[in-house]
């Protein structure tokens, strides 16, 4: 099975401010997944987004960065408002799990011990490993992993934590800049994956543009993105 990519309209953990403008450009491209964070936009841009991408048959990822149960609550109340279909990021909490039993949205929290801001993942991996476990028995939909924000071995990292689930989708989420690194999260097994600020920083294709180096992405995914 080949990872997703999932596109997000970030920059540095934020929106981008022309996200709308964006979208609207790349709507009719192949790419299926698309996401944003919960900051950057007001609320009603936000549910204007969500519409054009819901109108185009994509599916929709809001990824909350915040950690407290507070503003992860509000996060999970974000996404059912706005009519995402998967709420990523939040440190677990059982009334976010709770919240979003009852709704449409799947739910893909963090694992391991994130903290800071940007984001910094650590602790062991054993450790890591145990919670992913014990979430996926409480009944999560899947789990979104700061791979290359890990302060120890991150290739090692993501690997286990895709052996310890039962089919349940991890998303390598955040620093991925090289065909490398993808290639290393095809090879864990991973369902998916995100970019935002590497295409906006050229990451892929120098001399190109956003959507340049996303379908340069997208081609390389359709043409290598099976595990040998």
């Amino acid at each position: 099975m080949k990872p997703e990519l999932i596109v997000m309209l970030t920059y540095n953990d934020k929106t981008v401010k022309n996200a709308i403008e964006l979208f609207e450009e790349l709507k009719d491209t192949p790419v299926t997944q698309w996401g944003f964070k919960d900051v950057g936009l007001p609320k009603d841009d936000m549910k204007r987004l969500v519409d054009m991408m819901n109108d185009s048959e994509k599916t929709t990822n809001l990824e909350v960065v915040s950690l407290s149960e507070e503003e992860g609550l509000a996060g999970a109340k974000l996404a059912v408002e706005c009519g995402f279909d998967i709420l990523m990021g939040t440190v677990f909490f059982d009334s976010i799990n709770d919240f979003l039993k009852d709704t449409p949205v799947k739910y893909y929290p963090f694992i391991g011990n994130v903290h800071g801001h940007p984001s910094i993942l650590d602790g062991s991996i054993e450790e890591t490993v145990e919670q992913t476990r014990r979430l996926e028995e409480k009944g999560v939909d899947g789990f979104d992993l700061l791979t290359y924000r890990y302060t120890g071995d991150a290739v090692t990292l993501l690997k286990e934590v895709v052996k310890a689930t039962n089919n349940v989708p991890v998303v390598s989420a955040g620093s991925i800049d090289s065909y490398e690194r993808i290639t290393q999260v095809r090879d864990s097994g991973a369902w998916g994956f995100t970019i935002g600020t590497a295409f906006f920083d050229k990451k892929f294709v120098p001399q190109g543009e956003f959507k340049e180096n996303m379908m340069d992405t997208w081609d390389w995914v359709q043409k290598n993105g099976f595990p040998d």
